[in-house]
């Protein structure tokens, strides 16, 4: 079997197994997340290898494909598909983890709405911005990796113009 059938044969099993985190459409080699409800085409075409490893908190395996252009998308739970985050349009993140989903960048976004929002008396903590470059970093990540992620840039962007208003 070829390695590129024993990857999409991977892929459907762990998917199977992890329907909650992840679904896979074969006929169109789409991954779809789940928590987030994108889908994510995988570029068979250019995929390099696989590798499977064990979760070190959960000690379930996960599913790493590896592409020729450098690209990572892994199949995690929790998370469902991962990536690494890119700091191309932040520079270096404090804090930045070295892979991250979605389901990430939705967590952090509502921290940083409740500082906005939830306490709009108070001038929001440094934090807020430090957790923003990380929301940016996720999602250059994910569009990197094939996610079509303009309606989180609009979402981001709006938290982005109230945080400058507020701290000006």
């Amino acid at each position: 079997m070829a390695l590129v059938d024993q990857a999409k044969a991977k892929v459907r099993e762990w998917t199977e197994k992890h329907r909650h985190a992840a679904l896979y459409d074969e006929e169109s080699s789409t991954l779809l997340d789940v928590t987030s409800g994108k889908g994510v085409r995988l570029p068979w075409q250019e995929f390099k290898d696989f590798e499977e490893k064990i979760h070190s908190e959960t000690r379930d395996i996960y599913l790493v494909l590896l592409f020729q252009s450098g690209h990572r998308i892994a199949l995690a739970d929790p998370g469902g598909i991962a990536f690494p985050p890119s700091e191309v349009n932040t520079g270096p993140v404090k804090d930045l983890p070295p892979v991250v989903c979605l389901k990430d960048f939705r967590t952090l976004k509502q921290r940083i709405d409740h500082y906005l929002y939830a306490h709009r008396e108070e001038a929001p903590p440094g934090e807020c911005l430090d957790l923003l470059m990380i929301c940016i970093a996720i999602l250059d990540g994910a569009r990197a990796i094939g996610f079509h992620v303009h309606d989180l840039e609009e979402e981001l962007d709006k938290s982005l113009r109230e945080l400058e208003r507020r701290t000006s």
